[in-house]
């Protein structure tokens, strides 16, 4: 009876606190409008009582003290103050040197500034997310920039120690969803592109490449106009050309490198204009890698035809050795369909050394025919 009770109450626990562990846009998207949980952000705990709204009185106090004591040179009690609001939700509105603050989203913006100049890029990028998600009528723009700095920083830039002198761990994976939240917040041009490449070439460098492929192709899909579809159409041939493993296995690979590599070829004969978010350093930078890609474009699209014109001389030649055990009316077909593989091969690549080969065994079934 007691191993019952306790096994009732831990699920009852678990159901419970994944409940209201819901961040407010999931909250949304999964339909859940109960009351008493809309104000409640993530970091609240099962046992909170309180789950209404911060209060005004008390929102304008907090924001006031941590505003006074930041301006003093207390970061710590500022940080303490600001993070009080990554509890509860507060709408309230101020005047702040002539100028009017939305209290909760700037509480939780100054907080996240706050830990990134200290190095917790983690919770300055968590601080922020939950601005993006809870506060939609705040400056996505100003948040969305933040959140891409930081994710960036947290992939590529070296971790600053905890403490002066606790090293912090780099986790592929979790920089891969900060990545994809941005991707899924950020839907616009700006933000969400920038972020769907940089999600692929980390999980190019995690060895995840379906994921990369996924996001690469949200890439070209969602945001067809964008200067990195350019880069993107690459990218996603390379992934495939890595796959191709000979001309005597499976041609998927093959075709599907070749197919990016021809679209490539044929969208961008040459690299998009400069993007009004792209600085002159990056445009410049990004004209000399267009001029490299393409020619490993042509490169890579010459080696996939050969790749798949030696592979149909494979074909053609266990076709006409072996045809017979398998095809239907094979005395009447005689020598077509081999002749047809190598015909194709020949198609595929002219200039290949397969083509020759193919252009031969084509020369010997047809004196053999006469």
């Amino acid at each position: 009876m007691k191993t019952f009770i306790f096994f009732f109450l831990t699920t009852f626990l678990i159901i419970a606190t994944q409940s209201f562990a819901i961040s407010p846009g999931e909250k949304n998207r999964r339909g859940i409008h109960s009351q008493d949980k809309e104000f409640l952000f993530p970091g609240t705990g099962f046992f909170k009582k309180n789950r209404d709204p911060i209060s005004d009185e008390q929102a304008r106090e907090w924001f006031l003290d941590a505003e006074k004591a930041q301006q003093n040179g207390d970061v710590k009690e500022a940080l303490n103050l600001y993070e009080k609001f990554s509890k509860r939700r507060s709408d309230l509105r101020i005047d702040s040197n002539n100028k009017e603050v939305q209290t909760g989203p700037e509480a939780l913006y100054r907080a996240a500034k706050i830990r990134e100049d200290r190095g917790d890029w983690q919770k300055a990028f968590a601080r922020l997310r939950l601005i993006a998600e809870a506060y939609t009528d705040y400056d996505f723009e100003r948040v969305a920039e933040s959140l891409m700095r930081i994710a960036e920083r947290l992939a590529n830039d070296k971790l600053p120690k905890k403490w002066g002198f606790l090293p912090r761990f780099r986790s592929g994976s979790q920089d891969r969803l900060r990545l994809n939240q941005i991707a899924s917040l950020a839907r616009g041009p700006r933000f969400a592109p920038r972020a769907l490449m940089a999600l692929s070439e980390i999980a190019i460098k995690d060895e995840k490449e379906e994921e990369a492929v996924d996001a690469l192709e949200r890439l070209i899909n969602l945001y067809p106009e964008n200067y990195l579809c350019e880069e993107a159409y690459y990218s996603l041939a390379s992934i495939f050309e890595d796959r191709v493993a000979g001309p005597a296995y499976d041609q998927g690979a093959t075709l599907k490198a070749l197919n990016f590599y021809e679209d490539y070829l044929i969208l961008f004969p040459q690299s998009p204009p400069r993007s009004k978010h792209e600085s002159l350093e990056n445009y410049k930078s990004r004209l000399v890698e267009a001029r490299e890609r393409k020619v490993s474009a042509e490169e890579g699209r010459r080696k996939m035809r050969e790749t798949l014109s030696a592979s149909k001389v494979v074909v053609g030649k266990y076709v006409e050795k072996y045809g017979k055990y398998f095809l239907t009316h094979w005395r009447e077909l005689g020598n077509k369909p081999a002749l047809q593989f190598y015909n194709e091969a020949i198609t595929t690549a002219p200039e290949s050394k397969a083509a020759r080969e193919a252009e031969k065994k084509v020369a010997e079934l047809r004196t053999g025919n006469e």
